[in-house]
């Protein structure tokens, strides 16, 4: 099984997009709380395995994906944007396949393709920033690049490795 520490799968965007989530993760996700850069997670928890390597870096030969920023959803705590990328679930899926017996529940689980901004804040504020950013919101593209591995230390991340998409 590998290391205690969890590895994590996230999805890499492109330049414009990571700085534009980044900074909104970074003015709206509480100070205490903010570890990592804006992220877009496709696995939480995967084992410390040279299989997760190798199928990481089979499913990275392929074309950088488009995917939709398709609207902003806010919960109590929190805001976050929605992402469709149909290319990316598929790709999700397969992999998926390929972990099966190492799986979550939470990674077994149909892939909620979201990007927080700010989680586990004041509801009052919450429902403030949602409704700020979903004013006027247009729909738009964003690049995804390739597949970040990371390694979960009880908060902050650490990278592992990246597959870029397109070689």
């Amino acid at each position: 099984m590998g290391s205690v520490a969890p590895l994590i799968v996230t999805a890499l965007l492109d330049e414009v997009a990571q700085e534009r989530f980044d900074r909104l993760r970074r003015e709206h996700f509480p100070p205490e709380r903010n570890h990592l850069a804006a992220h877009l997670t496709l696995f939480h928890h995967l084992p410390d395995d040279p299989a997760v390597r190798e199928a990481l870096a089979a499913a990275a030969d392929r074309p950088v994906i488009t995917a939709r920023v398709r609207r902003v959803r806010g919960w109590r705590g929190g805001v976050a944007y929605d992402v469709a990328a149909p290319e990316l679930s598929d790709l999700r899926a397969g992999l998926a396949s390929a972990f099966v017996a190492e799986l979550t529940a939470q990674d077994r689980a149909k892939a909620d393709l979201h990007i927080t901004v700010q989680n586990k804040a004041d509801p009052a504020a919450a429902g403030r920033l949602h409704a700020q950013l979903a004013a006027g919101f247009v729909p738009y593209d964003v690049e995804v690049v390739g597949l970040g591995l990371w390694r979960y230390l009880g908060g902050p991340w650490e990278s592992v490795e990246r597959y870029a998409f397109g070689r």
